[in-house]
């Protein structure tokens, strides 16, 4: 096993656009713009916002007109998608959509891919008009995708074209929480992005089953990996478990279906949720790094050591907008260390 630091690999940002109690879709875009500014300036390597439909408390929905408001507000941080939600959309429109983006926006657009819809069954079919789009046909629509930025690799269609699209060099990612885009990641030597901030105990099953399959492509000679974790770091540990708080709350509020936006955080959490509720979220955030610096530091070299990741991608539902820009310095202080 190498001997990785932190300071050896490269450190991102997930935005879920939080929508928080007493706030509004517009502030959670202005909050995104300052975070992914300060992102920059603190040497995060990419600013990824994530596909959700019908979820009151996240606002990037329309995941490519927020990453272009983002990446029109910033210089040089890579912006992009973790992920789109490949199912619910024809692959010609995303090769489009990202295709303008990186026009825009040369040398700074990664296309992550997920195959879940990113909601539920209902609005699944709202944005589809049906459910063929499932996810037994991602990988057929992930070359077709990729068939319309290197024609070379095209498998049908061949009359078609992505304009703008075709000819440029856009990242493309598979992302996901359990082994099937690893599998899948690995056999097309793609990067690939695991969830471990609400999959944890199939992290290490993946990072394994990924790099097994993986086969050298003319995107990568050797397997690249990212791992998404919850992180919510403050000046002492007692603060960041006040602030991880709201994190609980939203996972709470997934789980007995009430669609909250993001709450305020707590001083007690048992006065919130059950006791088998907590047992149910301790398995779902069980890898999340919750502390003040030196807790931060310890756990996320720890969780190197286990993946050996070559990238990590930090998540920080921080209710309060300067609490979690300051939980993202202290995230590159520890970097940079």
């Amino acid at each position: 096993m190498s001997n990785k630091k932190l300071n050896d690999i490269k450190y991102s940002v997930l935005d879920l656009a939080p929508v928080t109690e007493r706030g509004s879709p517009s502030k959670s875009f202005n909050n995104s713009v300052d975070l992914a500014q300060n992102a920059e300036q603190l040497g995060f390597t990419r600013y990824w916002l994530a596909e959700h439909h019908n979820m009151p408390f996240i606002a990037s929905s329309a995941t490519a007109v927020a990453i272009s408001h983002v990446a029109h507000h910033t210089s040089s941080i890579r912006v992009g998608a973790g992920g789109i939600m490949l199912p619910n959309h024809a692959p010609l429109i995303i090769a489009e959509q990202f295709g303008t983006l990186e026009t825009l926006f040369p040398g700074r657009i990664d296309l992550g891919l997920g195959r879940a819809p990113g909601t539920d069954q209902t609005t699944a079919y709202a944005l589809r008009r049906n459910l063929d789009g499932n996810a037994e046909n991602f990988p057929a629509m992930v070359d077709e995708l990729r068939g319309y930025f290197n024609p070379e690799l095209a498998t049908g269609l061949s009359s078609v074209r992505a304009i703008p699209g075709e000819g440029l060099t856009i990242p493309v990612w598979l992302l996901g929480s359990s082994g099937f885009s690893a599998q899948l990641a690995g056999q097309l030597g793609l990067p690939f992005s695991f969830a471990s901030h609400f999959s944890p105990n199939n992290t290490m099953g993946a990072i394994d089953l990924y790099r097994r399959n993986f086969t050298p492509s003319e995107t990568l000679d050797k397997p690249h990996v990212m791992v998404g974790i919850n992180v919510i770091a403050a000046d002492t540990d007692e603060e960041a478990e006040r602030l991880a708080t709201s994190l609980y709350q939203q996972f709470l509020n997934l789980v007995r279906n009430t669609n909250k936006l993001l709450q305020p955080p707590v001083n007690n959490m048992d006065d919130v949720w059950m006791e088998h509720e907590k047992h149910a979220l301790q398995q779902q955030l069980g890898a999340s790094i919750i502390g003040g610096p030196e807790k931060v530091q310890r756990e996320l070299q720890h969780f190197l050591d286990e993946t050996q990741a070559d990238e990590m991608m930090i998540i920080s539902q921080i209710y309060n907008h300067e609490a979690r820009v300051h939980s993202y310095k202290i995230v590159a202080d520890i970097m940079n260390t």
